[in-house]
């Protein structure tokens, strides 16, 4: 695969776009009632009575759907090796039915070792229809170096 990128073809600062998702409101109360069914997530009647006036996505939900923009505007053009860990996960707003959620992950940092991989860290961002951050993560994932040609 001639198009597949390594760790050492990252720019730390690069901002990537990666585009976007709108949360239906069959979505919503489908996921959390399989992953997350507390009644803000999943009765209607129940959530406009409650704290947030309306139902709200699951804080799992806007983070699988970060995981999958991310996947198809990044991870499948890179030789990931697998995840190594996630950490300052924020819920800065909540998601509701009818929001268009836009992904954004910049390259914080990529450390190379004699390994074989470079550990690359991103902060990942969803951002609503109104440009404010809704959530937000940053990433540790090993991404594997650029083959080095063989010598013989």
């Amino acid at each position: 695969m001639s198009d597949v990128k390594y760790a050492e073809d990252l720019t730390v600062g690069e901002l990537i776009e990666l585009g976007s998702h709108t949360v239906t409101e069959s979505e919503l109360v489908e996921f959390a009632g399989r992953w997350d069914p507390q009644d803000f997530h999943v009765d209607r009647a129940a959530a406009e009575q409650g704290w947030f006036g309306g139902l709200i996505a699951s804080g799992v939900h806007s983070m699988a759907v970060l995981q999958r923009l991310s996947v198809l505007g990044v991870y499948r053009h890179l030789s990931v090796i697998g995840g190594r860990g996630l950490r300052d996960v924020r819920f800065r707003r909540p998601v509701r039915p009818g929001d268009t959620l836009t992904g954004t992950m910049r390259i914080d940092e990529v450390v190379l070792d004699d390994r074989g991989r470079g550990l690359v860290t991103s902060t990942g961002q969803l951002l609503g229809s109104d440009g404010a951050v809704v959530f937000s993560v940053v990433t540790e994932a090993y991404v594997r170096r650029r083959p080095t040609p063989d010598a013989s």
